[in-house]
């Protein structure tokens, strides 16, 4: 059965029973149907004394056609887990529409390992991601407004530094000229937009811890910039108080279920690879404040998602990991030892070998934030024994352990070897977590040690006007930021063919942008692009409704 199929046939709960597990009373839920919620921010603030529970992270490898079921594997570990007796949440983000009807699909998890409703989730949910493209477009709206009103600020409208975003894959609207036809409609100037996971709206909305905190955040968002180079701030046309109306409900983080009843918190959802690649702080504490284990991902491979993890949110929301889950597959690893997906399905021992090299470098930066590390094997059927034992000699040579995991076919059965091996990690109290770099630690030499210590580069190429920006950031009072590198997902490096571990190449930064409301820097390295393109056969062709009223085509 495909997962949609079997997300059809969950045998779900009425979401007050998911939320009674977690001892959060109906009263404080609000609801969106039968088996979804919000958790009311009076209750959240309830919980402010409590004790953590433990927090796990899942991360990958970096990804590839072969596919690694990195959600999947979250998923069902948080199963897992509950299934040897840990209270656990998991905690994912929400889906994006540009890559749902573009390749990338759904991002509930599969087969016996999801988060239901799987369709609700990964079309408009609880409306949060048209609510951030609406705050968002509200402040382009009012800010085009002011300029038009007489410009009190004296905004140069040839500096000015906030795109509009549409949560769509639409490569024509990556540049763009608007305020065309005349006087009555602006001043006509060059402009674009952003998918919006890429948003700083949605960064702020993840990062923030309550209501009070969005609301500055968003103030302190630059929009553009005066004649005299002074910076212009949301709060300064007064954008800010009517955006964080539009973001109340959002703020409140989103409840769902596992297929086998367990909770699950989905909310927010900026890209890895654009943004920081992390479900929302609000959710994540809540979790902790009340379940035993929580069982968190971060997108894409651990050189993106993890390091964000670990160099933005928890360095900014002060949490600390006690274990990681790196995941891989067999057929991951033949890809990266130069097997083509059509071949993937014949044992070759000896590409996986070879593409182990991966697989360890992901293994040794984890280690480098003080975190205890485990690899999941997500099965496939095609795996050979001879196959997987190759993986578990080579992690075992990297002082670690692989697990194969089952959870895909077999639900929580298939990965209660991992979860017990996941708590004695945690239980052993091994985990003494830091970032990467110190907060005093210059902009430049923060970008340096991202690409040099996690993606093995030897230099970071930048031209002198993005280091005079970098340096004139650090003059007002930027310079204890954090970097978020915006790079391609497939490879170490910032060419997305070169696959492997490979060292000793060079990071090209082509942009920086300043995010000061959601408080870290933006460095744009290589030819990643803010909005994406859809492919060209995008999965939008397949999804349809078929004569049963039913939703065909997400995957």
């Amino acid at each position: 059965m495909s997962d949609i199929e079997i997300a059809r046939k969950a045998n779900k709960k009425p979401i007050q029973e998911i939320g009674a597990t977690l001892g959060i009373d109906a009263e404080h839920l609000l609801p969106f149907g039968h088996d979804k919620a919000k958790i009311s921010e009076t209750f959240i603030r309830s919980l402010a004394d409590r004790r953590n529970g433990h927090l796990v992270l899942v991360t990958a490898i970096n990804p590839t056609p072969a596919g690694e079921g990195k959600t999947t594997t979250t998923v069902g570990l948080g199963d897992g887990l509950n299934a040897i007796g840990k209270k656990t949440a998991i905690c994912i983000r929400e889906a994006s529409l540009g890559p749902c009807f573009g390749m990338k699909g759904g991002a509930a998890g599969g087969g016996y390992a999801q988060v239901v409703p799987m369709e609700d989730m990964n079309l408009h949910f609880t409306g949060d991601f048209h609510a951030i493209t609406s705050a968002h477009n509200l402040l382009s709206a009012m800010l085009d407004n002011h300029i038009y009103w007489g410009n009190e600020q004296d905004i140069d409208i040839r500096r000015i530094a906030f795109r509009r975003v549409m949560d769509m894959n639409d490569r024509a609207l990556r540049q763009i000229v608007c305020n065309l036809g005349g006087v009555a409609n602006g001043f006509p100037r060059e402009a674009g937009f952003d998918i919006t996971v890429a948003s700083e709206v949605m960064a702020i909305l993840c990062l923030a811890t309550d209501l009070a905190d969005l609301e500055r955040r968003l103030g302190d968002i630059i929009v553009a910039y005066r004649r005299d180079r002074s910076p212009v701030y949301a709060r300064d046309i007064k954008a800010d108080g009517a955006m964080t109306v539009l973001l109340q409900q959002a703020m409140q983080p989103n409840l769902v279920q596992t297929l086998e009843n367990n909770p699950a918190f989905v909310h927010g959802g900026p890209f890895a690879n654009i943004a920081h690649g992390c479900n929302s702080v609000v959710a994540t504490t809540t979790a902790l404040k009340l379940a035993d284990y929580v069982v968190t991902e971060a997108g894409f491979g651990a050189d993106l998602g993890a390091e964000k993890f670990f160099d933005i949110k928890c360095r900014k929301a002060g949490l600390a990991p006690e274990a990681v889950v790196i995941v891989a597959t067999v057929r991951a690893m033949k890809m990266n030892g130069g097997v083509s997906k059509d071949d993937l399905g014949t044992e070759n021992v000896e590409a996986v070998r070879k593409g182990c090299a991966n697989l360890g470098r992901h293994i040794e930066n984890v280690k480098q934030f003080g975190v205890p590390a485990i690899v999941a094997i997500n099965h496939f059927v095609t795996d050979t024994d001879a196959e997987v034992e190759a993986i578990r000699k080579f992690v075992k040579s990297q002082g670690s352990e692989a697990v194969l995991c089952k959870h895909w076919a077999e639900g929580s059965a298939g990965i209660t070897d991992l979860a017990e091996r996941v708590v004695k990690l945690v239980e052993g109290g091994a985990a003494q977590f830091a970032p990467l770099y110190g907060d005093d630690m210059p902009l430049f030499e923060k970008i340096e040690t991202v690409a040099k210590r996690i993606y093995r580069a030897d230099e970071v190429i930048a031209d002198k006007k993005i280091r005079d920006q970098l340096r004139q950031w650090e003059a007002q009072g930027y310079g204890n930021l954090p970097v978020c590198m915006a790079k391609t997902q497939y490879s170490f490096s910032t060419d997305p063919n070169l696959r492997g571990a490979p060292e000793g190449h060079s990071v090209p930064i082509r942009e920086v942008r300043l995010s000061a409301g959601a408080g870290f820097i933006v460095v744009i390295c290589g030819e990643i692009m803010t909005m994406p393109g859809l492919p060209r056969v995008p999965s939008a062709e397949a999804i349809r409704i078929n004569e049963e009223g039913l939703i065909d085509g997400l995957f």
